[in-house]
């Protein structure tokens, strides 16, 4: 009884596990999980990481001493010495740099090498916007495609309405035989309420390539070629329900393309294949600030790694001045004679054959000053630029933080507008549907009430992806990512 309970107990716990492992593969990924992807893979953040590490290489390498220098001599036939006979001689010169020039060189490294990791930090600032604004950009496309498609199935409930208002009426039901032979039948109509497998929305991708919106164009056939019949319904009427299907599966097909690009761009910044999956959900909550925008100009300058990187590469140029200032005094060499004297049968002298050693002392003379007042002058002029730099930086910055938060405070105000928007023109479609079934409302009236609320629902998702890449924005710009 027992051996047969534990069994149960194990096929419970390897059900339970299996369920979930399963729960965890099914799990989409989250925004910041890729945020974590692309800080550990993306190339451009691995490039910038390697170029700090190679800098902090080179800190010992200016703080070390000059090798010492060795020469060592040996005599093919023996120097004759009163003492003996010189058999070789070897010399070990040690040079020993002006008091500071070791430091200075390390202090220039060490704050070159802050700036390299200022380098690295806003490179992965960068590609954290990048990856949000691609993501936010992605989900807009694919919320566009299933507002198309709920278009979709509403063209095939306004169409199923004017094929019955079509048939009851007079022309429908005896009319002329061209009249019949054009007639749509039902199978021929297509209300294709799933049609375009594969559809993928539409957004910026879109913009950039100058092409018109799917809205705009739409629009512009309403008010154009579909003109209403006068009285509402009949052929005509199908025709145009035809046509419009026609131009939300023709969106529809171009969205698709525009989000295999987004979907490209958006891997290659986790540094994957362009056509691996990517997970944005069907909900996205507009994010909010919660910091007084007013005031944020002063964290731009004190925590933008630019800024901060442009900080330590003056500082590191105002080493390097002090650092030539000591090179133009002497340099001191200390070092060591070593004479190997061979002993001589002629010589009765009490050195005779005894090794020789004599302490030496090197100085070099710095009598050429023009380099070193050039270096001087050089280090000065670097810092001046990295200040200028520095305040030419910080200027750009400042001019797109008050453009972030323009465009941050506009998303706020069309989210909120929208949302009510699209409750009023949903209502007034749902009663023009009713009216329309008993030909109280023509077929434009219900044409143009489904567009107004096509282009609000559309208006509504691009300005709460606005808002969320506008918040991104000024996280890029006041280096506020959490990740970092």
């Amino acid at each position: 009884m027992k051996q047969i309970t534990n069994k149960k107990l194990l096929i419970i716990i390897i059900s339970l596990g299996s369920w979930i492992a399963g729960s965890s593969q099914q799990s989409p990924d989250s925004l910041l999980k890729y945020l974590e992807v692309a800080a550990q893979n993306n190339p451009t953040v691995l490039q910038r990481f390697t170029e700090y590490e190679a800098a902090l290489r080179k800190i010992p390498q200016v703080g070390s001493l000059p090798d010492p220098q060795l020469d060592i001599g040996v005599f093919i036939t023996p120097m004759e010495l009163v003492g003996g006979s010189q058999v070789a001689d070897l010399k070990l010169m040690q040079m020993f740099p002006w008091f500071g020039v070791l430091k200075n060189a390390k202090d220039e490294m060490s704050l070159m090498a802050k700036a390299k990791f200022e380098l690295f930090r806003d490179s992965k600032l960068q590609v954290y916007y990048d990856v949000q604004r691609a993501w936010y950009e992605l989900f807009r496309l694919r919320k566009d495609i299933s507002i198309f498609e709920r278009n979709l199935e509403i063209l095939g409930v306004i169409e199923q309405l004017s094929l019955i208002k079509y048939k009851a009426s007079p022309t429908g039901s005896s009319g002329s035989v061209s009249q019949q032979s054009d007639m749509p039948t039902q199978s021929n109509i297509n209300v294709s309420s799933n049609d375009g497998s594969g559809m993928q929305g539409m957004g910026g991708g879109q913009k950039n390539q100058g092409n018109k919106s799917p809205v705009q164009s739409s629009g512009a056939m309403q008010s154009g070629s579909m003109a209403s019949s006068p009285d509402g319904s009949g052929l005509t009427d199908l025709y145009r329900i035809k046509i419009e299907s026609g131009d939300l599966k023709n969106n529809i097909a171009l969205l698709k393309n525009q989000e295999q690009t987004t979907m490209a761009r958006f891997n290659s910044y986790l540094n994957r294949p362009p056509l691996t999956k990517v997970f944005t959900g069907d909900v996205l909550l507009p994010d909010s600030l919660v910091m007084d925008l007013p005031i944020v100009t002063d964290s731009i300058r004190n925590n933008i790694p630019m800024l901060s990187m442009l900080n330590y590469e003056k500082e590191a140029y105002q080493a390097r001045k002090k650092m030539v200032t000591s090179m133009g005094f002497p340099m001191i060499g200390l070092g060591l004679n070593y004479s190997v004297i061979g002993r001589s049968e002629m010589s009765t002298s009490s050195m005779n054959g005894k090794d020789m050693i004599m302490p030496m002392v090197s100085i070099t003379l710095p009598i050429y000053r023009k380099k070193y007042t050039a270096m001087r002058e050089e280090a000065d002029l670097l810092s001046k630029a990295s200040s200028e730099n520095f305040q030419a930086i910080s200027n750009t910055l400042t001019t797109e933080y008050y453009s972030a938060v323009q465009l941050y405070q506009d998303a706020l105000r069309r989210v909120k507008l929208y949302e009510d928007q699209i409750t009023l023109a949903s209502k007034s479609l749902e009663i023009m549907l009713k009216s329309f079934s008993t030909t109280a409302v023509s077929l434009t009236d219900v044409l143009r009430a489904r567009q107004q609320t096509l282009e609000y629902e559309l208006k509504q998702v691009e300005a709460i992806t606005d808002l969320n890449t506008a918040k991104a924005w000024l996280n890029r710009l006041m280096a506020t990512s959490k990740n970092l």
